[in-house]
């Protein structure tokens, strides 16, 4: 015979435990990002669109950082002529933004800056620097990076913005933010040779875009503004 007030009792604690919270919260993490290039001078926008983020790399820099180890966060921006090719019919061809694994790097890098405003090798903090924006009551925090290409730098390039030859190795049509290495190592970029060559740090590419080509020399400033957004939960926000 079955106890009517026992069943009652026990329907009732079963509702009352459905009615409470999970004991495990789970919400969803977004991250998207956005680049706009120009010369902060002329105003002229070369680019605006937004790029491919390596999830597993940066799921991996957010760990870093939350556990308080300070590596494996946005240390440089990389550049590169590798990202397109131009057919005999004047056609750009875009190549996919690289970030399958875990290794993936910019097609061929050719320059790079350190955008890290609190490393000691970075020359330029004021031109070159991340910045963390948030908004009380937002679910999103954005890192603006900033990058600015001055009029001398890179070392080797041409004088105008007229090269018929998109392969030179300042006509960028790729770019990147790599994490600072877990092991300390450094990038070394030597311009020494012709052209100049590279020894990366073990830091993982974080962000990859490419573009249309766009040429860095002496009568021109290149401004880049990165925005990486770090959103939480539901009702995503875009930046662009």
């Amino acid at each position: 015979m079955i106890n009517n007030e026992t069943t009652d009792k026990t329907m009732q604690e079963k509702t009352q435990e459905n009615q409470q919270p999970p004991a495990d919260d789970v919400g969803s993490l977004y991250v998207q990002g956005h680049i706009k290039i120009h010369d902060p001078e002329t105003g002229e926008v070369f680019v605006d669109k937004r790029n491919a983020i390596h999830y597993e790399n940066i799921s991996e820099a957010i760990a870093y950082c939350l556990a308080n180890k300070g590596k494996s966060y946005i240390y440089e921006m990389y550049f590169g002529n590798g990202g397109t090719s131009i057919d005999p019919t004047g056609v750009i061809n875009y190549l996919p933004s690289n970030t399958n694994t875990q290794s993936s790097d910019l097609y061929n890098a050719t320059f790079f800056k350190i955008v890290d405003d609190t490393a000691t090798a970075n020359p330029d903090p004021v031109n070159n620097k991340i910045e963390i924006r948030h908004t009380p009551g937002q679910i999103y925090s954005d890192l603006v990076v900033t990058c600015l290409l001055d009029y001398g730098e890179p070392a080797g390039q041409s004088a105008f913005d007229n090269s018929p030859n998109l392969d030179e190795n300042f006509v960028f049509d790729e770019l990147g933010l790599r994490a600072r290495s877990t092991d300390g190592s450094e990038t070394v970029y030597d311009t020494a040779t012709n052209p100049p060559t590279f020894t990366k740090s073990t830091g993982k590419l974080l962000t990859h875009v490419v573009f249309h080509p766009v040429q860095k020399s002496l009568n021109r400033l290149i401004q880049i503004d990165y925005t990486v957004r770090i959103q939480t939960l539901t009702n995503l926000s875009s930046i662009g």
